[in-house]
């Protein structure tokens, strides 16, 4: 039986425990550092406060959903330039625009995790 009657997301991670359950947010930690440079999941702030480890994911994936945007958008024109035939230029048009989706699907994720934190720590502990 589950120890909290929070309602999750459609797009919160399997990764992570449902908030109110034992150890949910180390899960939720342990998710949060696999998103962001391994130099920032090692500073002793975001190990202590995990809510800005989700802060700084949330940044990390809005970056990597603009620069995914811009080599779809910029592919049809810089590719064939680099001598790249068109099969291989279509196969990475489809591999970006699939890129952003699941991006797009992350940062959902990770604001629902955040949220949770938030929550958390809104209520005390």
């Amino acid at each position: 039986m589950p120890l909290t009657t929070t309602r999750i997301s459609p797009d919160w991670p399997c990764q992570v425990k449902t908030p109110g359950s034992y150890d949910w947010e180390r899960s939720a930690a342990k998710w949060l550092r696999e998103l962001v440079p391994a130099r920032y999941a090692g500073y002793p702030a975001f190990i202590r406060h995990p809510v800005l480890l989700a802060r700084h994911a949330q940044i990390q994936v809005q970056h990597e959903i603009r620069v995914a945007r811009t080599a779809l958008q910029t592919a049809r024109a810089d590719l064939p330039r680099l001598g790249l035939h068109e099969g291989v230029i279509e196969h990475t048009v489809k591999l970006y625009a699939a890129e952003v989706l699941q991006l797009q699907h992350i940062a959902r994720s990770v604001r629902a995790v955040t949220e949770a934190l938030a929550e958390r720590g809104s209520t005390g502990r």
